[in-house]
């Protein structure tokens, strides 16, 4: 495959701002006030505190969901960025897109003695709205879209925009994710699959690659990302993805995976055969924190690499489960691990620390088998 690179990465989550984010996976420091009421893992409260006043600035936002509303907050930042906004082309992933705003004007419409809801209720509520905005916000006219293959959409987006660049129709790609589900009826859903943590008020909730548990320690999360993808080497490059492998099963629940999550191996043979090598210096899991998730997972790693494991870690223990967007955020501790030359660890999984960085997999998937593994290296 063509080197392309990853000119600019922006996100927001319960850990902050993505300048402020190092210093948060160095004290190994994850956030987890009010989450017992809240039941979810919110954006950090001063990323919060910054995008109500950034909202109060913006009467023209208020009908907007939260989760589309995160994307125009960040896209502040990116207007500056200097890129070609005629030719690039935009794919906003998310799995359950405008959750707030959809749960409420459902609600209303059940309460309606009518059986009327708002003019607003659809052209809000569709998965489109989140690139369509987000493109006029950023003045682009190039190809956009919008798309949810559930927990692994973000890859997805990857996947998809590396096909456009190689296909020669464009130079440049946005990629952006947006996740805001911590909502009453989502969380509903997660419990009634029985894979949400009981111990909300415990030190870490989400024992994501705790490969000893024996209940599902899941958590939602909420946050989002923008990244800008370029094609061949760039100046200003934060890495590369050099390795991109997708891959499907079949599923006997549509929320599990088979024992050694067999689309997890054909993705991560997939993307080293792009990569061109027979392994990796580290891999992010997705390790959602459920008891079959994150051994299926690991158990597909050892399948694939043998009895010399890469350095594995995760994220969600401090984010929480973000749903579509998680990928990105995984995408987002890769590069930061890749710049600093610093391994960031788990606290449940014991490993030997790599002594360079200079290549790390991402894996992530979705309900119904859906896995993506990008690998990038440093720039």
């Amino acid at each position: 495959m063509k080197k392309i690179s990853i000119s600019y990465l922006d996100t927001i989550s319960g850990l902050g701002r993505s300048a402020e984010i190092w210093s948060h996976y160095q004290r190994a420091a994850p956030n987890f006030d009010g989450l017992e009421a809240i039941g979810g893992i919110n954006i950090s409260a001063d990323v919060e505190k910054d995008f109500k006043i950034f909202l109060k600035d913006r009467p023209d936002l208020k009908k907007l969901d939260r989760s589309v509303c995160f994307l125009i907050f960040q896209a502040q930042k990116f207007i500056a960025v200097d890129f070609d906004r005629l030719e690039t082309g935009l794919n906003v992933a998310s799995s359950r897109g405008a959750t707030g705003l959809f749960e409420m004007y459902l609600k209303d419409f059940l309460e309606s003695k009518t059986s009327s809801t708002a003019v607003l209720s659809s052209p809000t509520t569709t998965l489109g709205n989140l690139s369509s905005f987000l493109a006029h916000e950023l003045g682009l006219s190039g190809f956009e879209m919008s798309h949810s293959i559930t927990c692994s959409s973000a890859l997805h987006a990857v996947v998809n925009a590396v096909a456009w660049i190689e296909s020669g129709r464009t130079d440049q790609f946005v990629v952006g994710a947006s996740e805001a589900a911590n909502t009453p009826f989502t969380i509903a859903q997660m419990r009634a699959l029985k894979v949400y943590s009981k111990e909300l008020n415990s030190e870490f909730p989400v024992r994501s690659m705790d490969l000893e548990k024996k209940k599902n320690t899941m958590v939602l999360g909420e946050g989002s990302g923008l990244m800008l993808l370029k094609c061949g080497e760039q100046s200003d490059a934060r890495a590369y993805i050099n390795g991109l492998g997708f891959a499907s099963e079949s599923v006997e629940h549509p929320a599990a995976l088979s024992a050694r999550a067999e689309c997890f191996q054909k993705s991560m043979k997939k993307a080293l055969e792009d990569f061109g090598e027979e392994s990796v210096d580290v891999i992010v899991m997705h390790a959602p924190g459920t008891v079959r998730g994150d051994q299926a997972e690991f158990h597909a790693v050892e399948d694939v690499f043998g009895d010399i494991l890469p350095a594995l870690t995760s994220n969600k223990w401090m984010l929480g489960h973000t749903l579509g967007a998680s990928g990105l955020l995984s995408l987002e501790m890769a590069v930061l691990m890749l710049e600093n030359q610093k391994f960031i660890a788990n606290p449940f999984y014991k490993c030997n620390l790599p002594e360079e960085i200079n290549s790390v997999m991402v894996n992530a998937v979705g309900f119904g088998g859906n896995a993506v593994s990008v690998i990038l290296t440093k720039a």
